[in-house]
């Protein structure tokens, strides 16, 4: 029985659930924040450790200007009203990304998130916000240059925005899509990858226990036999 210790999620079809269902993407990226919170909720009962969610790529930035703002005064929202309730369950929440770039209002939000919540142990969140694993890559190896270190797996490991952070044990895509999308791509190397037709604001609770019950099961060889 292998234990799940961390599961990564590309939450994807929000747009696609709000235009079918409200002729709006916005509403589906609303409706989006409840699946979060019950998938948050469920990590707890299921004792894992780790949860990283894809919340906002360094491609995004293609989408239309309005639904950017959306996205972040959505998050800036999700932030203000429910940190007390995260903090209350002992959830810790990291940001892993290029922050820097974000609006300078929404910083400030994740500065005191972090902060308020950093000695919490029960659960750790990551939001992967404004990543990109390609960029994150780069960073790691123009950080190990600049420190005059060896270039190795470790010192990669060590420098990525995931340092400390154990490589996810599950890959969950919801919406029907096939590939990853620039995520994660050092880490997943032998993670579970698990691609869920439903889009994400109809991703139950009942699925997300199928496939961390399957998880179970695998053999995971390792490049062994």
């Amino acid at each position: 029985m292998n234990p799940v210790k961390h599961v990564a999620i590309i939450m994807d079809g929000n747009g696609r659930w709000g235009i079918r269902h409200k002729n709006s993407r916005n509403a589906g990226h609303r409706a989006g924040l409840n699946t979060v919170e019950s998938i948050i909720n469920e990590c707890i009962s299921a004792n894992i450790e780790y949860l990283t969610l894809y919340t906002f790529s360094t491609d995004n930035w293609k989408r239309p200007k309005g639904e950017i703002s959306f996205l972040f005064k959505l998050l800036e929202k999700f932030l203000t009203t429910k940190i007390n309730d995260l903090n209350k369950k002992n959830i810790k929440l990291k940001f892993i990304g290029e922050i820097n770039k974000l609006p300078t209002k929404l910083k400030k939000l994740i500065k005191k998130t972090e902060a308020k919540t950093s000695k919490n142990q029960f659960l750790q969140v990551n939001v992967a916000l404004n990543y990109g694993s390609k960029n994150e890559l780069i960073h790691s190896i123009k950080t190990i240059y600049k420190k005059k270190i060896k270039l190795n797996k470790a010192n990669i490991d060590k420098n990525l925005f995931t340092n400390n952070i154990q490589d996810p044990d599950i890959l969950i895509r919801t919406g029907n899509t096939q590939r990853l999308s620039n995520f994660m791509l050092w880490q997943l190397a032998y993670t579970e990858i698990y691609f869920e037709k439903k889009l994400w604001p109809d991703f139950k609770i009942s699925d997300f226990k199928k496939i961390l019950n399957k998880f179970k099961s695998v053999k995971r060889n390792y490049g062994s036999i």
